[in-house]
């Protein structure tokens, strides 16, 4: 999928994630989620990729099977390493993998859940410093309080407890104990969506900010476009385990080529209140990951649909130059994006 390998850092080619259905007493398995199903993306290096859709769509597991937190049923995740090795992340051991976590970090969802609660701000932040040898005693309470500094918490709050401070405040741990590896790759798993809206825009900013400064190359997941729009250079639009588009942000969101990008894009409220655009309704529901539809995954809802679409799967080919779209009629429909 990707022509110029110089700059890449990940490439993942046909992941798949099936997760086994038992029933009866002797758990029996009757079949399988297909929670990612055939998903192919690449991401270069200091580039932030948006991974949006739907709730259930598969957007946290591939972020998680990237890391190696699920262990993927098929498929290649070929990471670029800092020692210049393409390593492939599926196939390798857990053991083979601990040096990595020091490279490839995540930013969980929930501020609330994500920290022990047992723990104050210093163990917490310095806990990866410690399982990986990098810094013990006053050499790690050192680098907590510069951390601390760079995600804007005073380091004088390290010996607090999580619940002592507020949910943007959290997340800003979390964001520290994050980087204190020092790591290229972040997958950031919809850091903003539990947190309010003033709050949203300084953990956005901040992290952008952090991006820039320290070259990091991020995976945003999120359900909110008009969040992914701010952040990210290009952004992959997921749904029911599934790439359907892919394509710098700008040509996304003002010139979509799937239908079901289209009513995403249709739903992102305008900065003006004044301004009121026609939201593109879908009908049906989202179909089972474990009983998804023949053909194209989305027909059941796509008010552009075919007799082709309901039995023949349009593959994720490049449309145009960089512009990914599985749609069999990509190239005859005339979409609806920002601004239109």
């Amino acid at each position: 999928m990707a022509d110029n390998q110089d700059n890449i850092i990940l490439e993942v080619k046909d992941l798949k994630l099936y997760f086994p259905i038992y029933r009866g007493l002797i758990q029996r398995v009757v079949g399988r989620v297909k929670a990612v199903d055939g998903v192919s993306f690449f991401l270069r290096e200091r580039e932030v990729l948006g991974l949006v859709g739907e709730s259930g769509c598969g957007k946290t597991t591939v972020g998680r099977t990237v890391l190696r937190l699920y262990d993927p049923t098929a498929g290649e995740i070929r990471y670029h390493s800092s020692s210049g090795e393409w390593i492939d992340i599926a196939r390798i051991s857990q053991r083979d993998m601990k040096p990595l976590r020091r490279e490839m970090r995540m930013i969980f969802q929930d501020p609330f859940s994500s920290l022990n609660p047992r723990l104050t701000v210093k163990d917490i932040i310095s806990e990866p410093l410690e399982i990986h040898g990098v810094a013990r005693g006053r050499a790690a309470e050192q680098r907590v309080a510069e951390l601390m500094e760079a995600v804007g918490l005073n380091p004088a709050l390290m010996r607090r407890y999580p619940h002592e401070f507020s949910g943007g405040q959290r997340q800003r741990i979390g964001l520290a104990r994050t980087l204190s590896l020092n790591p290229r790759l972040l997958i950031a798993d919809e850091p903003v969506s539990a947190l309010d809206v003033s709050v949203q825009a300084q953990v956005l900013n901040l992290l952008q900010e952090l991006q820039q400064r320290l070259g990091l190359t991020l995976i945003f997941i999120a359900h909110d476009l008009s969040v992914v729009e701010h952040i990210s250079d290009r952004i992959a639009v997921m749904y029911v385990g599934k790439i359907v588009e892919m394509a710098e942000t700008e040509e996304v969101l003002r010139h979509p080529l799937h239908p079901y990008t289209e009513a995403l894009v249709s739903a992102i409220p305008p900065a003006d209140p004044d301004i009121r655009l026609e939201r593109i309704p879908l009908r049906g529901e989202v179909p089972s990951p474990a009983n998804p539809p023949s053909g194209c995954i989305f027909h059941p809802r796509c008010n552009y649909a075919r007799d082709i679409c309901s039995h023949q799967e349009p593959p994720l080919t490049e449309h145009q130059n960089g512009h990914y779209v599985a749609c069999h009629f990509a190239s005859e429909l005339k979409l609806r994006g920002i601004g239109d």
